[in-house]
């Protein structure tokens, strides 16, 4: 029988194995992990899966007390993280190996909640293991193409348009590594939401958390729009590694949205990660805007599973609650 045991060596050590798995990403370094321990403040969770004595597969996670109840995700909502989950050999059993971190989780950690995303992990991989299910299409951007055919594919009116007008208004991204990042990206973000009457679901110290734990392993790329004076109108982080780069966040001033920055920003992000070897450009979630940059879309699925089913519902109600909160927060700054 499959079964988890605790990762005995460091977070380096982890990765030096993960390293050699054809389907790493970003999401299961050292660095996103330690960005995420400390930004949540969160415990780190590094398990091996083992038959009999052999590891043939990895799990991260990391632990975080809500209302005095211990979670294991991987990842959380609200985490900005796209996926963690499961890294199998070739032929390990899915379902098995579901079946054992969620006795690992339940067991041996003793949590009383466990959620996880996973994109090679699908619903009838964890059929009748009492887990609930949301899925998210995901526009996904094949970056194997040459440049010029990924160009051809976005939409000729809402895409290559505005690309076109951002260059001929002056408008130049550039790559930034500054402090000042931060606080530009934030104030933008401020801004984006008020259109909506909402607030930010974070604010700039995990934003500088990010650059903090990113920017040295090279898989962080900030940019930055700016006008023909100099002026920084929108900014954008995006991460990558191996052969998967994603769209993380996105912010613009209403006042210059006609300069078209966006749908720069986005480009020279697929270009700068296809030279460094990306196969796919993955935009994070839905929304009608993504869908204008020739992607296909691809299902993710978030799985939950609750010790007792009156946490499910209560964690339900506070997302509910939470966005009731950023509704309010948002009219109230109007």
């Amino acid at each position: 029988m499959l079964s988890f045991e605790s990762f005995s060596g460091s977070l380096d050590d982890w990765w030096n194995i993960l390293a050699q798995l054809p389907d790493r990403e970003v999401f299961q370094t050292p660095a996103w992990i330690r960005f995420i321990a400390e930004s949540q403040k969160a415990t780190p969770v590094i398990a091996t899966l083992k038959d009999g004595g052999t590891a043939v597969g990895y799990f991260a996670g990391l632990t975080v007390k809500k209302a005095g109840f211990k979670i294991l995700g991987s990842p959380f909502i609200g985490w900005g993280t796209e996926r963690m989950g499961l890294r199998l050999l070739p032929g390990v059993s899915k379902p098995h190996a579901v079946e054992a971190i969620t006795r690992y989780a339940f067991g041996e950690l003793k949590c009383s909640h466990f959620e996880f995303g996973d994109a090679a992990i699908a619903p009838d991989d964890v059929a009748g293991l009492g887990f609930s299910c949301k899925s998210t299409a995901t526009p996904v951007v094949d970056l194997t193409a040459d440049e010029d055919a990924i160009y051809s594919r976005m939409s000729s009116k809402s895409c290559r348009y505005c690309i076109r007008k951002a260059e001929k208004l002056g408008v130049i991204i550039e790559e930034a590594k500054d402090d000042a990042f931060a606080d530009e990206y934030c104030d933008q973000m401020r801004d984006v939401f008020a259109k909506q009457r909402l607030v930010p679901t974070y604010g700039v110290d995990r934003v500088r958390l990010l650059m903090k734990h990113l920017l040295p392993t090279g898989n962080l790329l900030l940019l930055r729009a700016r006008e023909s004076e100099g002026r920084c109108i929108a900014t954008g982080i995006f991460l990558g590694m191996h052969e998967t780069a994603f769209f993380w966040g996105n912010s613009s001033w209403r006042a210059d949205q006609h300069f078209c920055p966006n749908e720069s920003l986005h480009w020279y992000a697929m270009r700068y990660w296809k030279r460094r070897g990306a196969k796919s450009y993955d935009f994070c979630g839905g929304g009608e805007y993504k869908r204008k940059y020739g992607g296909v879309e691809k299902e993710l699925y978030h799985f939950t599973k609750s010790k007792y089913r009156w946490l499910s519902v209560g964690r339900n109600m506070a997302l509910k609650s939470f966005r009731m909160y950023q509704r309010i927060a948002g009219w109230q700054k109007k």
